[in-house]
């Protein structure tokens, strides 16, 4: 049988335009990779086999008529499981919403599927994506392609896994504090977060992280992700990749960052000096110090008011004055959930004047930058049914440790690429790059200029009857 499942993109699109293969050749390939990948990755919450054939053999009929709806027309998709998809379970990772099916796409949703997406499964995610690994009551833990005792990091972890492990060349996530980036950086891959407000959000759960979740894309290149993001907001990201001056940060204050990735981090400094770009290293940068102190709180205070009045999370089908009822979440849940409850107001506004000094500084900052690059994730994969490291570098952290890059985009709205970089110990990693609010096209090409320079191997395809397998660093 012809694997398609490695193909990117534009090999799909070009393969379909010449009819040397159909969309539902790729997707029966795509459906059968991702039950057999399941029984040891535990990525998937559910699989949409009819439906997804239905869409592959409308969009098989367009490209027989030389009609495609676009450069998506026939690619799977996978979408993570606090997007609603018509047709399909949303269960935001909780046994509350057990049950429930959507009626209707999420905005972001509708927009892949008007350009032919063939959406053909949901990925799991931590119960409402408030963690930084996978795990829920409904499926169990998710596991890492690279190694199937580690986590594919979180919240965005299935969707991470399932592309990495070639179950689909795209997946379609949240990222409300790195839950795009960090997985993408723990499997190999490229995600990307979008400016706040790009694209839109409309007719989805109730979003307890506000505008600073949002949607994007994890594929294997940046140009799939591009081109993806394209879609999504509606609006072409075309920038050249001129010379640009970028801030490179080792490290936030003090914050251990595993001396792996530091290194390989510090190489992709110096490759983009090498590319002819201005590249300052600052040792020291405090900054975010205060949001990353601040920012779980957001989502715990969103929980709490959500389950004060069930009519506000309306898939619950709850009568006015009624809540939701606790006890049917995890233990993570609910502990965040008493948190919320027990701040202040004053706790709630802390962290919103904290976002106004966040943006007023990085205004300044990005006065003398283009953009600013970070190690994607302080720590390597761990085993998976920790929530977090408990140390890194051989320093103790908290439940943030490793997480202490990525929330700084998120507060203050800003694009947000994570590229792999290389391999430690067997284990893949990336670096961050962020610049300012709106720079999503120049983001996203510089990126791509990276890529294209310095190439990281991809991952062994079929090292193994679940999984993707490792490759020893080449460099």
């Amino acid at each position: 049988m012809t694997h398609f499942r490695h193909l990117d993109v534009a090999q799909l699109v070009k393969g379909y335009a010449e009819r040397a293969f159909t969309p539902v050749d790729v997707i029966e390939d795509c459906l059968d990779r991702a039950r057999t990948c399941d029984r040891s990755l535990n990525a998937f919450l559910h699989f949409s086999d009819a439906d997804a054939l239905q869409a592959a053999e409308a969009s098989r009929r367009r490209w027989a008529e030389a009609r495609p709806l676009g450069a998506l027309d026939g690619v799977p998709v996978s979408v993570k499981d606090n997007l609603h998809v018509a047709g399909m379970p949303t269960t935001w990772g909780s046994a509350l919403m057990r049950g429930f099916v959507a009626t209707q796409d999420e905005a972001p949703v509708a927009r892949i599927r008007a350009a032919g997406a063939v959406l053909f499964a949901k990925t799991s995610l931590p119960e409402f994506a408030m963690q930084g690994y996978t795990t829920n009551a409904l499926k169990g833990t998710t596991y890492n392609p690279f190694d199937v005792s580690l986590t594919p990091g979180g919240s965005s972890g299935g969707a991470a896994a399932a592309v990495a492990a070639f179950c689909g060349p795209l997946a379609l996530a949240t990222d409300g504090g790195g839950s795009i980036r960090r997985p993408a950086s723990h499997c190999a891959l490229v995600g990307f977060k979008p400016s706040a407000g790009l694209v839109k959000r409309r007719g989805g759960l109730p979003e307890i992280f506000l505008s600073h979740e949002v949607v994007g894309g994890i594929g294997r290149n940046v140009a799939d992700v591009a081109g993806f993001t394209e879609i999504l907001a509606g609006q072409q990201l075309a920038a050249a990749s001129n010379r640009v001056r970028i801030l490179y940060l080792p490290s936030f204050s003090d914050a251990p960052v595993d001396p792996g990735i530091a290194v390989a981090v510090a190489r992709a400094a110096q490759r983009f000096e090498a590319m002819g770009h201005i590249v300052e290293t600052r040792a020291s940068f405090d900054l975010p110090d205060e949001i990353n102190s601040l920012w779980p709180q957001l989502s715990a205070i969103g929980l709490a008011w959500l389950f004060e009045d069930g009519t506000r999370w309306p898939e619950l089908g709850l009568r006015r004055g009624s809540q939701p009822d606790p006890m049917m979440c995890g233990e993570a849940a609910r502990a965040a959930l008493q948190e919320g409850r027990s701040a202040g107001a004053t706790v709630l506004f802390n962290l919103v004047s904290a976002i106004e000094r966040l943006e007023r500084r990085l205004d300044t900052l990005f006065s003398s930058y283009d953009a600013i690059l970070t190690p994607a994730t302080a720590a390597l994969p761990w085993p998976a049914d920790r929530p977090y490291p408990e140390k890194i570098a051989g320093q103790a952290v908290g439940p943030r440790g490793h997480a202490v890059f990525t929330a700084i985009a998120n507060a203050a709205g800003l694009p947000a690429l994570a590229l792999p970089c290389g391999w430690v110990s067997k284990l893949p990693t990336g670096f961050q790059l962020f610049g300012p609010k709106g720079a999503d096209a120049a983001v996203l090409a510089l990126g791509r200029e990276y890529e294209q320079n310095f190439p990281v191997e991809a991952p062994v395809a079929e090292a193994g009857p679940h999984h993707g397998g490792h490759r020893e660093q080449s460099e």
